[in-house]
């Protein structure tokens, strides 16, 4: 049999059913539709999303660009529309429009006019019409008023393009009322994320201060102007890395990328409050900014080289790039995620970041440790005499030191006689041998088990965010102390207690969980202020 082709066109319903699923969370979806205003030379972008009286939502976004002919439009709706002339363009694979808005909607509309005097057309992806009819029919027609009217607002009489969800199913948990008062508090907190989202990922073309891209624009979101937000705090931060470095892309041409490394004031040494909030230090923060053409693309990322650990929380690293490297850095179909070749990402974790960690690192625990030391001078003596009186009463595990060196330890509970390894340490002060205080405990675990002098003790991470916004602003209440330190006590011998050898394991991990739930939920908790902190 000679070899033959044929076209075989994809089932449409299953296709574009399974290209909602890409990974899209709201905020990348969103960005990726003001990618292609910004790419149509839009000065003005305008994003509204409403809710009306049966909970369904209508999202719009609507630029001044340049906007698109009928052929234009038929492009921009295809699935895979032709390469944009500039390869510098922030859209790139001819899909995030589409993909990006039925990943939370059913129906995309877009209505778009390219001059004054042209007349708006409407073109709409349905996914029910798709599904029903069995074919890729993409719907043609005049645009809807609502549409239309925000599009005249934003580009008056001139050209400019609609982007409308509509259908929208994705977005929001189910509520028993669809339109009631939570479901309408949390599409509010939606928006004020997706606000802080753009402020970051387009804080370059925001600023008209910046000099970086090659145009600015001026975006509202509900009604109220999106400002930008630099994550480097430049001008009070300090510059401590800063290297542009050649790349072979294998194309016969060379490009590079730039990486700058900040080391940001202390919360305490920043001009003014407002200032300090704005720059928003803590340890989710932290991390390499990857920018492709100046748009932010991944924020706040050790690229699993580190964890982000509090004591990394003043270090933040940009890291820039154009499209020329797209392909060797293998940006995906979001634009939200790139892979560093085994070169590259050694040389940052191994050359470029060592110097600059260590320095933010020393500035972050001589701040803290001035916190510490001022108002928790002895805080935790009263927990270690009274945890003396009455560990006899509270029983539990016994545990035999048998090698210091190693930490191996004989521990008898009611299970039986195990072997088990512990942290070894000798008081830091005198009488501090059950309740000990330490500056950090690998993977930022709050507490562990340890056996200081041959008793059965509780290691304390000062570093941990829980020890920063509960112990601290308390190290002065006496009584809060010892309930904070007796409860973690108690989890440290009831873990001894209750161990066996097929459970250390799972101990282990369920303090690591307990110490990242707890860094979570104190996030939200007031920065300490000692200057205040009485009984």
């Amino acid at each position: 049999m000679e070899n033959t082709d044929f076209e075989l066109p994809p089932d449409p319903k299953r296709v574009i059913d399974g290209l909602r699923d890409t990974g899209y969370s709201f905020n990348t979806a969103i960005a990726d539709i003001v990618d292609n205003s910004i790419a149509a030379n839009a000065a003005k972008i305008d994003l509204r999303i409403a809710m009306d009286f049966r909970g369904e939502i209508r999202v719009s976004i609507a630029d001044n660009g340049d906007g698109m002919d009928l052929e234009g439009l038929k492009n921009a709706m295809r699935y895979g529309a032709k390469a944009r002339p500039n390869p510098a363009s922030l859209g790139k694979y001819g899909l995030g429009l589409k993909t990006a808005s039925t990943a939370f909607a059913k129906r995309l509309s877009v209505v778009s006019r390219a001059s004054s005097g042209a007349a708006p057309m409407m073109a709409t992806w349905d996914l029910d019409h798709v599904g029903d009819s069995g074919k890729w029919n993409l719907i043609l027609g005049p645009p809807d008023e609502e549409a239309l009217a925000h599009l005249n607002e934003i580009a008056h009489a001139h050209s400019g393009t609609v982007v409308v969800w509509t259908k929208v199913d994705r977005l929001m948990k189910t509520y028993a009322n669809p339109a009631g008062t939570h479901a309408r508090a949390a599409l509010l907190s939606r928006i004020e994320e997706l606000r802080e989202h753009l402020a970051m990922v387009y804080q370059r073309f925001l600023n008209s201060k910046d000099r970086r891209p090659r145009t600015h624009i001026a975006m509202a979101l509900a009604g109220q102007p999106v400002k930008p937000w630099d994550p480097f705090a430049e001008g009070l931060s300090e510059l401590v890395g800063n290297e542009t470095v050649p790349v072979e892309t294998g194309l016969g041409r060379e490009a590079s990328f730039t990486v700058r490394a900040f080391i940001l004031p202390r919360k305490e040494e920043f001009p003014s409050a407002e200032l300090a909030k704005e720059a928003n230090i803590s340890a989710p923060k932290q991390g390499i900014y990857i920018y492709r053409e100046n748009r932010l693309i991944v924020a706040a990322t050790w690229l699993n080289m580190y964890q982000q650990e509090p004591h990394g929380s003043l270090l933040r690293v940009e890291f820039s790039f154009d499209h020329g490297l797209d392909d060797a850095f293998h940006l995906d179909i979001k634009k939200s995620q790139i892979a560093l070749n085994d070169e590259l990402w050694k040389w940052l974790k191994e050359q470029f970041l060592p110097a600059p960690r260590r320095e933010a690192n020393r500035r972050y625990r001589t701040g803290e440790q001035k916190i510490i030391t001022a108002g928790g001078a002895g805080a935790h003596r009263n927990s270690n005499n009274n945890i003396r009186n009455r560990e006899a009463e509270a029983g539990g595990a016994q545990v035999h030191l048998i090698n210091p060196s190693t930490g191996e330890v004989e521990v008898s509970n009611p299970h039986g006689l195990f072997r088990h390894k512990l942290p070894v340490s000798s008081a830091n002060s005198p009488g501090e041998v059950y309740v000990q205080p330490v500056d950090s405990i690998p993977n930022g675990l709050l507490f562990e088990p340890v056996l200081v002098e041959q008793k059965r003790a509780v290691r304390i991470n000062q570093s941990h965010p829980y020890y920063h916004r509960v112990y601290v602003p308390n190290l002065k209440s006496s009584v809060t102390v010892q309930g904070m330190d007796s409860l973690l006590w108690s989890l440290a011998v009831a873990e001894l207690t209750a161990i066996r050898d097929s459970t250390s394991e799972h101990f282990r991990d369920l303090r690591y969980e307990m110490s990242r739930i707890l860094e979570r939920l104190v996030e939200t908790l007031p920065e300490p202020d000692l200057s205040t902190n009485d009984d």
